[in-house]
């Protein structure tokens, strides 16, 4: 399965956001843009999306930028998949209005992908995006809720500020 352009943006922006919350200045789209090498026009429809979804504090003008309406604890990642993804659908049997398999009614691959669909969606959802940013009061591995193992942080999020707790150096 492979996320929409949407999605993968829409996530970039919820960490980065993340991982700035507690810096004294608000997240900027043009940091993003920069920082990802994506459109400024393409983040502004996605940052207005988030911010009509409540998840972004949005503040104009000079000084003006953005910051997360809710703890990143709250953020459920399988949650923000499924509201930014519009299929789901692996093969075209699992639409049964487009369904032109003469297989389907004796195929078990069917079955099959959709148990792998709900095992992807599991993963996710026990993934909320302060696992995916690190934290300047924690260190600099945070750990997935449910299995307890090591989530890798990507390039392009902000560096923590040197000399914080927490600064990987």
């Amino acid at each position: 399965m492979r996320l929409t352009q949407w999605t993968d943006y829409t996530l970039r922006v919820l960490m980065y956001c993340a991982a700035c919350q507690d810096r004294a200045q608000p997240v900027t789209i043009s940091e993003i843009a920069q920082a990802h090498g994506i459109s400024r026009s393409h983040l502004t429809k996605i940052v207005q999306q988030l911010a009509a979804r409540g998840l972004l504090d949005t503040m104009r003008g000079r000084g003006g930028g953005m910051r997360l309406m809710i703890p990143a604890s709250e953020i459920n990642i399988g949650a923000m998949v499924r509201s930014t993804e519009t299929d789901f659908d692996m093969v075209e049997c699992f639409d049964p209005e487009s369904n032109t398999c003469r297989m389907s009614e004796h195929c078990h691959l069917r079955g099959l992908l959709i148990r792998a669909t709900q095992a992807y969606l599991a993963v996710l959802d026990a993934v909320t995006l302060a696992d995916l940013v690190p934290s300047a009061h924690g260190a600099g591995v945070r750990r997935s809720s449910q299995e307890g193992q090591p989530l890798q942080f990507l390039p392009g999020l902000p560096a923590l500020v040197p000399g914080s707790v927490g600064a990987q150096g």
